[in-house]
């Protein structure tokens, strides 16, 4: 009020750089008179020197801009100050909420993205945790993806051994912590809390490995994954592998153990912890050696931590260390005598470039010796699942010893089984496991079929039959029990129908086309893990004979008669005999 009864009112604004002074005559506001002549002048005179002064205070306290462009030929005399400062980047971010601050720091912000995401052209996810620079089938860096990207420094160097060990630790004591606080969730929310900690921490990392990968070998090594869940043949299977090798110092076993570390373990009966297959075979005289000179590689997990045969594979493909060819395998297996070098010399007499062998192996009560002159099974058939629980995911059945007469050269096969394939270990580069699909024990054959058919990698059966696999476990225990375990009963099969959508959307099942699946974090960063680009998915399920829209298989009759499938026709000549 005092402030309106001054005469020549001046009127200050917080925030701006002006300053209005009104000197009109009349009574102001509150009824009060004009004041004499000299009065005013005086005022007058007050007023300019008041908006000189505050000019000068204005341009001492504004900061100048930080302005980097400078002219080329802009000289600085030495002793004099520049008028321009550094300014700490943060101070552009101080100001704004800390909700804010915090998903910038975490780099959880859209960004330049919100129209593609608007457009229905990615999802929320795959524009937080995708890198800007991924490039058409390529692998980009993975920096700035995620609150738990590592810092990065540009390396190129492929990652030790003690450095992927150290991070998967790390991130499975995250992966236990989680299952714990999320012990009651129902089945989306199981999957919310996996997806966030891996699009925080796994899927970052894992996009850097794959960008460090290290160069393939060319001196005969085999890299053998295998994955055990509870299993007392495991050390069996270890010592077999070497035992039966023809060059066992070239063999290199990544073993993913999970295993109940309990005094009382429910398998049947409360027994005590399960064998410690690496431990064990360590011990031996028969593994003593191989485990000194770094020939098994141990990633071990708490049977709470499991997440399915998928992931635990996904798992032990990052403890390859660039040896030549590739093979997985249960943790339940015989093998033939000389299976090593018998597997590279199929695989080097496949008429292709990126060979994949691969079926169902007979029993592992079966007499390999007794079976090397008869020509292995093949594995040709695929049914639509019907089961309610199976969301008619396609499985793969029909195996059977379709030929007469053994050949040297591997005959056709439409799918790959993941108990048991050997290949080019590039199919590691070309075709990476996909994190996030956890949960699974059905989907996985069918999709990494059509991912190696259309990265290019053509499927073969085995001329003969190289290793036996246990298939009666009845009383053995299973992953899902310890997912109910881990969550509540019953919660595992509408998880694993849930994630399976993410596979049916891949291979083309209608009712799990992008804008008909929810949640739309189940597709995210999808396209960095799915068909190659070498061969379309539309002739790989023309081939196999597979129609995702009616759910119908037709017979296609090139694998029973072991003839090269449609577009191979120059190859006849082979398998004519």
């Amino acid at each position: 009020r005092n402030a309106k009864r001054c005469q020549g009112r001046k009127m200050f604004h917080r925030g701006t750089s002006y300053l209005s002074v009104d000197q009109r005559g009349g009574s102001d506001d509150d009824g009060y008179a004009p004041s004499s002549p000299s009065s005013s002048n005086g005022s007058f005179l007050r007023g300019i020197g008041c908006l000189i002064l505050c000019s000068c205070i204005l341009f001492l306290i504004t900061p100048a801009p930080n302005n980097t462009h400078h002219n080329n030929g802009a000289k600085v005399v030495p002793g004099h100050l520049s008028h321009h400062r550094r300014v700490d980047p943060r101070e552009r971010t101080r100001k704004l909420p800390s909700r804010v601050q915090s998903l910038l720091a975490q780099s959880q912000i859209v960004g330049d993205h919100l129209q593609e995401v608007k457009d229905g052209k990615r999802t929320v996810e795959e524009a937080i945790h995708q890198s800007n620079n991924i490039q058409g089938s390529g692998i980009g860096s993975s920096a700035r993806i995620g609150a738990g990207a590592l810092s990065r420094n540009h390396k190129s160097a492929p990652m030790t051994l003690n450095e992927i060990l150290a991070f998967l630790n790390s991130f499975l004591k995250k992966l236990n912590s989680s299952n714990v606080k999320n012990k009651h969730a129902t089945f989306h929310g199981i999957w919310s809390a996996y997806h966030d900690l891996v699009g925080k921490y796994l899927f970052p990392w894992d996009q850097e490995y794959l960008r460090r990968m290290p160069s393939r070998k060319t001196d005969g090594s085999i890299y053998l994954s295998v994955v055990s869940f509870r299993d007392e043949m495991c050390v069996d299977t270890l010592k077999d592998a070497f035992h039966k090798a023809k060059y066992p110092d070239n063999l290199f076993i990544g073993l993913v153990q999970q295993n109940c570390e309990e005094d009382k373990c429910r398998r049947g009966k409360n027994v005590g912890p399960d064998p410690d297959c690496y431990n064990l075979f360590c011990s031996s005289s028969a593994g003593k050696k191989f485990c000194k000179n770094g020939q098994i590689r141990l990633l071990q997990m708490k049977e709470s931590e499991s997440l399915g045969p998928y992931m635990a594979r996904y798992f032990a493909s990052k403890l390859w260390m660039g040896e030549q060819w590739y093979m997985q395998i249960d943790s339940h297996m015989t093998f033939l005598q000389n299976w090593d070098a018998l597997s590279i010399q199929m695989l080097e007499k496949a008429p292709s470039n990126k060979p994949v062998i691969s079926h169902l192996p007979p029993p592992n009560t079966s007499n390999l010796e007794e079976k090397i002159e008869v020509a292995a099974p093949r594995l040709c058939g695929a049914i639509f699942a019907t089961s309610d629980i199976e969301s008619q995911i396609v499985r793969l059945e029909g195996t059977y010893n379709y030929d007469r007469v053994k050949l040297d050269t591997p005959r056709f096969a439409p799918f790959v089984a993941a108990g048991y394939l050997i290949a080019h270990s590039d199919m590691l580069r070309d075709v990476p496991f996909d994190p996030f699909l956890p949960y699974l024990f059905l989907g996985e054959e069918i999709l990494l079929s059509a991912r190696l058919w259309t990265s290019g990698y053509d499927i073969f059966s085995p001329t003969i039959s190289l290793v036996g696999h246990r298939y009666e476990r009845n009383q053995q225990p299973k992953f899902w029990e310890a997912i109910h375990m881990a969550f509540t009963n019953g919660v595992h099969n509408p998880l694993q129908m849930l994630v399976l959508n993410r596979i049916k959307q891949q291979l083309g099942y209608p009712e799990s086309a992008r804008d008909m699946v929810k949640p739309k974090s189940l597709l995210t960063a999808v396209q960095l893990y799915s068909m190659g680009h070498s061969r379309s998915l539309e002739d790989y399920l023309k081939i196999v004979g597979l129609n995702m829209s009616l759910k119908e298989v037709t017979y296609t009759a090139w694998c029973e008669t072991g003839m090269p499938p449609p577009g191979f026709e120059n190859l006849n000549h082979l398998y004519n005999s």
